[in-house]
């Protein structure tokens, strides 16, 4: 990513990420983290419906269409809503290393204009971790896998604990998430936000 800056370049005794044993196998799809998430829940109906894979090492794979309803200019995405997919998309990330994490800092270049109907590809790694810090890099291009790049992105996650999300979010969607049966579910819903 062009002009990067200083707060996302990973100190010396940064170490290289390991992808957790339990992590979802290579080519699993990934599933939306919480329902109401506005980038991969279906409980959104304007959302995003990111879809993210497992990819190999601690990498993933997703694509989402752009709607009308993602729309800046006429006919073209929102910067903002590229960036959140770019966000989703790193986010999704720490289901491979099992670690509740938040976005710290996302660095964005839109490099072309992404028209509405588009399919955007995205790609996601993460670089180094350091302590409770998670760097990451993301690339979305248009049209399949090796298209032409339309943004990019460098990210610095937290790892945080649930007590985060409990202080911080509203109590009737806390108390919802944390009342589901499902285990998985309600570990995932306090996976990537802010």
């Amino acid at each position: 990513m062009s002009g990067t800056s200083a707060a996302l370049q990973p100190p010396a005794d940064a170490v290289k990420p390991v992808r957790h044993p339990d992590a979802p196998a290579p080519g699993e799809l990934l599933g939306a983290h919480y329902e109401q998430c506005f980038g991969c829940g279906g409980g959104q109906a304007h959302g995003l419906h990111l879809q993210a894979r497992a990819g190999e090492g601690v990498a993933v794979t997703a694509e989402f269409t752009v709607q009308s309803a993602h729309q800046g200019a006429p006919g073209l995405a929102h910067g903002g809503v590229l960036a959140t997919a770019l966000d989703e998309t790193l986010g999704s990330l720490n289901w491979l290393l099992r670690t509740i994490a938040v976005t710290g800092r996302l660095e964005t270049d839109f490099v072309r204009p992404v028209p509405v109907g588009t399919t955007l590809y995205l790609e996601a790694e993460v670089t180094a971790v350091a302590r409770r810090k998670i760097y990451s890099t993301a690339t979305g291009r248009i049209g399949g896998p090796e298209g032409p790049v339309a943004v990019r992105a460098d990210a610095l996650f937290v790892e945080v604990e649930v007590a985060h999300f409990v202080q911080h979010g509203r109590e009737e969607e806390i108390q919802a998430a944390m009342s589901d049966p499902d285990q998985v579910r309600r570990t995932r819903a306090f996976e990537v936000n802010p």
